[in-house]
């Protein structure tokens, strides 16, 4: 998510913005004038990497694919506080067919919103509650980190591993324990060290973590959080880390070993044709690598061995293949116990409420 309701980035200036929102909204290409409107309310500004950039690119992807067809608004800058409820009602006032929350944060200012506005559909990424008119979507991350880990675990020389959290929720949970049996699926010895930041984005912090996490040995580095700074430090300090959320090679290439990305053009094309059929439907959506949806790449091959190449590639394929998940057991807890018997997997709304870190994980997990 890059969705915290922690996450006060630009408030000051995004509360001045939805007081004239005239000025925080960008629009699309000319559209006919019967055309269904579809609205995206973005945390921060879409910038060239993370979180919203891949929201962003995901709704250009519809832009491409269905033209004039259908009216898209983006409003950017908008903090996941009482402020983004102007913002919802604005845009159901001027008549969206679709208004769609991108992170977290906004999902019970959007629901309140949906219930005074019956004929309207509310979407809001990575949440989990449920109304008529509201519906939830996510796209499976742990999975990528999965293979993240399984990289980590050939070319890690100190056998351990860093991990730049942002808030402790099941999503970024999932995704350290994810990472965390990825890498020890072919290297046993590893141990994950976590440094929570309790923010979506704050380059400052977050590179304050990561040369923490170094200072404690970790020579491979992963984050859930949106800046490239994780990547960038640790192309200073001449280790190794993950992009997320979308590619960051750029920002550290001699660092970057993949990027974890999330295509969300995936499920937005499917729900604008719902639209254009007549309804979009509200059942949760949990998308990953059967559909595209999230998977790792741009790996790079001149560091990453090949023998690491082929396990994660077989991996993928049965991801890919959907029958096979990353939490299928036996998986033990940080004290031995088992929590996963073997030959079972986590279900979806297990998933959605792990608050646990599996063997390998060091520290406590905050309260």
């Amino acid at each position: 998510m890059k969705k915290s309701w922690l996450n006060t980035l630009g408030a000051a200036g995004a509360v001045g913005t939805m007081l004239a929102l005239s000025a925080a909204m960008v629009a699309g290409p000319a559209q006919a004038a019967d055309a269904p409107g579809i609205a995206f309310v973005y945390l921060s500004n879409p910038g060239d990497a993370g979180w919203t950039f891949a929201h962003d690119a995901g709704t250009k992807e519809v832009e491409a694919k269905y033209g004039s067809k259908i009216k898209i608004t983006r409003v950017e800058n908008v903090p996941e506080s009482a402020d983004s409820e102007r913002v919802f009602r604005d845009l159901a006032a001027k008549g969206n067919k679709v208004i769609v929350g991108t992170s977290f944060g906004y999902q019970d200012f959007q629901l309140k919103v949906a219930r005074d506005y019956p004929d309207i559909t509310f979407l809001t990424a990575t949440g989990y509650k449920k109304a008529k008119n509201f519906g939830v979507y996510d796209n499976r991350m742990y999975q990528g980190a999965y293979l993240a880990g399984v990289a980590a675990g050939y070319v890690t020389k100190t056998n351990t591993l860093g991990f730049v959290a942002s808030v402790p929720i099941p999503e970024v949970i999932r995704n350290i324990n994810a990472y965390t049996l990825g890498a020890r699926s072919v290297n046993p010895k590893i141990h994950t060290k976590v440094i929570w930041i309790n923010s979506w984005f704050d380059p400052g912090k977050e590179k304050q973590a990561a040369e923490t996490l170094i200072g404690q040995g970790a020579d491979v580095l992963l984050q859930n959080t949106d800046s490239n700074a994780t990547l960038a430090t640790a192309a200073e300090k001449k280790v190794y880390a993950f992009g997320w959320d979308s590619n960051m090679k750029k920002f550290g290439p001699s660092a970057h070993l993949g990027s974890v990305v999330s295509h969300w053009g995936v499920y937005y094309n499917t729900m604008v044709q719902q639209l254009l059929d007549g309804k979009v439907k509200t059942d949760p959506v949990w998308l990953g690598m059967p559909q595209k949806a999230v998977d790792i790449e741009d790996m790079n091959t001149a560091v990453v061995p090949a023998k690491a190449m082929q396990a994660v590639e077989t991996k993928r394929e049965q991801l890919q293949g959907g029958k096979w998940d990353v939490f299928m057991g036996p998986v033990k807890d940080q004290s031995g116990a088992v929590k996963i018997a073997a030959g079972q997997n986590l279900t979806d709304p297990e998933l959605q409420r792990i608050n646990w870190y599996v063997e390998g994980v060091d520290g406590v997990l905050p309260k």
